[in-house]
């Protein structure tokens, strides 16, 4: 008999705790700038280090939590969290706050694996795989996800102005979340032994090898553009469009509100679009408001570039997720996708710092404006395809559906807020 269909917030509760980071990326980077002796490029660095270093925990781990135990890892991943960030926030001298800034990165990757990983097995049979504990649709649960961090996180950004000035304040904000996620790891479960037969099985191939290829080079490219912006919107609003710390994070407050709507909408919204149109469509959707977002001036400016961008953000990521699922059915692609739009997160804010710090920001908007467009085009083509994915051989063949409300996504990014 299954379980019951019900909600696992443990796993909702580690999503929001590993995606919180990147979501307030804005307000840890300026609050570095200006609370640390470091300049704007040199903040940027510390926050692609932080986000690199969580892309790190998850090409390493995304594999291995079945084997080395979902409860063990979200256990290390939350200590490395508290510790690091915590670290971070008491520290003053610039190198142990990178050193910490970089464990509490690690912990928020390794959390967002045992995450993912979880989220994506809640759809199996629990006669093959064990675990019916929890039997649901992942898509619900990402979606919660995705509704808890942002509601968290747009909770914090009207809140820490308010708290006084200093690098402590979003760092420390991160590793108490950490904290208090901790006592509800005991439902995760222990490290799994594999059946002898399942050792010595030989990998199979990848299918749709060239698709595969060119969408996660393109995710790599359309994180990267995202992330950019989103690593320096706290300075836009702060230096170009002469807006006080408490407007800014209510301006991000309200994206992510509306980023609730975006991930909502695309939930409502399914295969009835296809995949082509919200992906193309979305993305040159996405270049338009990044560069109105980058050449404000005044608060209409940059909360309607803000607040439009990332409405459409999560609605076309819900889609490259659907199509990165679509061409494997084992979900190799999805990860591999998920790790790859990782990496272009990780090198945002830098990107964005050497960007604004050599160009200025109107000519940085053009320029990630630009690119997006340009990856348009190929991500056009291969949501074109229809393709069915590769069953697995060694095990019963199901029926997957290839719309976007059963997919799961293998890596967010910032998610969010493209926010």
């Amino acid at each position: 008999m299954l379980a019951p269909r019900t909600t696992p917030w443990p796993l909702v509760a580690l999503f929001t705790a590993g995606y919180l980071a990147p979501y307030l990326l804005p307000t840890v980077v300026g609050r570095l700038d200006s609370g640390l002796p470091l300049t704007p490029t040199q903040a940027g660095a510390i926050g692609s280090a932080l986000l690199l270093s969580s892309a790190a925990a998850g090409f390493l781990l995304a594999s291995r939590v079945e084997r080395l135990g979902a409860r063990r890892l979200a256990r290390t991943g939350l200590a490395l969290a508290l510790f690091g960030y915590g670290g971070a926030a008491l520290a003053h001298a610039v190198p142990a706050v990178v050193l910490g800034v970089m464990a509490g990165g690690l912990g928020s990757g390794t959390v967002t694996a045992v995450a993912a990983t979880r989220i994506a097995a809640l759809g199996a049979d629990p006669a093959r795989t064990g675990r019916g504990t929890w039997r649901t649709d992942p898509h619900r649960v990402t979606t919660a996800g995705l509704l808890g961090v942002s509601a968290l996180a747009g909770a914090l950004y009207l809140t820490v102005p308010h708290l006084g000035p200093g690098h402590d304040r979003p760092l420390a904000a991160i590793a108490l979340t950490a904290l208090a996620v901790w006592p509800l790891t005991g439902r995760l479960t222990a490290a799994e032994v594999p059946s002898e037969s399942a050792a010595v099985r030989p990998p199979a191939p990848l299918p749709h090898r060239r698709h595969g290829l060119i969408l996660a080079g393109c995710m790599l490219l359309w994180s990267l553009a995202q992330n950019s912006l989103w690593g320096v919107s706290g300075r836009i609003g702060l230096n170009q469009a002469h807006l006080t710390e408490a407007a800014v994070g209510a301006v991000f407050a309200v994206a992510l509100g509306a980023g609730l709507l975006g991930v909502t909408g695309a939930g409502a919204l399914g295969p009835r679009l296809g995949r082509a149109l919200p992906v193309g469509g979305g993305t040159v959707l996405i270049a338009v408001c990044i560069a109105l977002s980058a050449s404000a001036t005044d608060l209409t400016t940059f909360a309607t570039g803000e607040i439009a961008w990332n409405t459409v953000y999560p609605i076309v990521l819900s889609y490259v997720i659907g199509l990165a699922a679509s061409l494997d059915g084992r979900g190799r692609w999805a990860v591999l996708v998920g790790s790859a739009s990782s990496l272009g997160t990780a090198a945002g804010p830098l990107t964005g710092s050497v960007l604004s710090a050599g160009a200025g920001f109107p000519v940085m908007g053009v320029i990630l404006a630009a690119g997006l467009l340009l990856v348009a085009v190929p991500l056009t083509v291969v949501a074109l395809g229809r393709r069915t994915p590769e069953p697995a051989t060694d095990v019963e063949v199901v029926a997957i559906p290839l719309d976007t409300t059963e997919a799961v996504p293998a890596a967010p990014e910032r998610l969010a807020p493209a926010s």
